[in-house]
């Protein structure tokens, strides 16, 4: 089916455009999820699916894959259609008849559109370094790590001072074979507490800390990596013994065809009124991290809050001669 007609037109299959999902179907509105990565879940699977999160209520602790799951089991009763791998291209039209085209050639006609997109598409910035490709394609080189246990008895080599650097020195403890972390100055950019975890295990030897150094090459044949060339601010370079590189220099982030669209934006973000989330397009709602407004935090549990909101805003333009009577999911249940 190459068009499809529903109430709102969700793009962003992250944590919050799924919770979306499940606020638009407590109020009988159906949803099209639409999202450039393969799989539904955004940053949390595509970039800590391991990693615990610590800030959802009821969850002291929970792993991004499993937050996913949990999000995906309670959008099932609303059977969404999802369009994944592909990215909306165009967009026409207006509140209640918005019309846009995706990169695999689906058209979808909505009423309402909720831009769900985090901070936009977003890809690792990597590093200049010759024959980069042929180790990225065997996996020598990689800017995420979806199973720690990919990486069990590997020689692995950390690039970069931000928090994912640190987190995953600490998290690959026990599992690496032997990790190193390349940085160029001895000051990490990271949570203090982590940070301070790192500096014990470098002190106890579990950790080796090539400060101050910076990437200047990679050794090996056929894509799989014998050593890290790394060089001092010198210009003077050794060799570490690698299985694994793991670059963290951040994400590059781009709204992509988004900018074009005519919205009020505020550095890659979009405004819109926090009373109902709606951007400066009548019947295009923004929620999540891509959603900007004064006292903003971003979170996923205000997402998540943004999510509820945007749904009820939504409610008169799917059903303009309805009226909207409130009630907690606990009376209602689910449809």
């Amino acid at each position: 089916m190459d068009q499809i007609s529903t109430d709102v037109a969700i793009i962003g299959a992250g944590p919050t455009g799924m919770f979306a999902v499940f606020e638009c179907g407590m109020l009988k509105i159906s949803c099209v999820l639409i999202d450039t990565l393969e799989e539904l879940g955004g940053q949390c699977v595509a970039l800590y699916p391991e990693k615990p999160i610590y800030d959802i209520p009821a969850h002291p602790a929970i792993e991004g894959a499993a937050l996913i799951a949990q999000l995906e089991q309670q959008i099932s009763p609303f059977k969404p259609v999802t369009l994944l791998g592909q990215q909306v291209l165009t967009l026409s039209g207006q509140k209640g008849g918005f019309t846009l085209t995706t990169s695999a050639g689906k058209t979808v006609k909505a009423k309402a559109i909720i831009l769900a997109a985090g901070a936009g598409a977003f890809g690792p910035n990597r590093p200049p370094l010759d024959n980069l490709s042929a180790y990225e394609a065997t996996g020598a080189v990689r800017y995420y790590v979806k199973r720690r246990e990919d990486l069990r008895g590997k020689r692995v080599i950390i690039a970069g001072g931000g928090d994912s650097a640190v987190d995953w020195a600490l998290a690959l403890q026990g599992i690496a074979a032997s990790i190193s972390i390349v940085h160029r100055r001895a000051k990490f950019r990271a949570a203090p507490e982590s940070a301070a975890q790192l500096d014990v295990l470098a002190a106890e030897g579990k950790v080796e800390m090539v400060i101050p150094y910076q990437l200047h090459a990679l050794h090996g044949a056929d894509g799989r990596l014998a050593s890290v060339e790394v060089a001092d601010l010198d210009g003077g370079t050794k060799h570490l013994h690698a299985d694994v590189l793991l670059p963290f220099f951040g994400l590059a982030m781009e709204l992509g065809p988004i900018a074009e669209w005519g919205l009020d934006l505020a550095q890659r973000h979009v405004n819109v009124t926090p009373s109902t989330l709606e951007t400066s397009t009548p019947g295009m709602f923004a929620i999540g991290d891509i959603a900007t407004y004064p006292g903003k935090l971003k979170l996923i549990l205000q997402g998540f809050a943004e999510a509820a909101m945007a749904a009820h805003a939504i409610h008169p333009i799917v059903y303009p001669d309805k009226a909207l009577h409130f009630e907690y999911s606990t009376s209602k249940g689910v449809p």
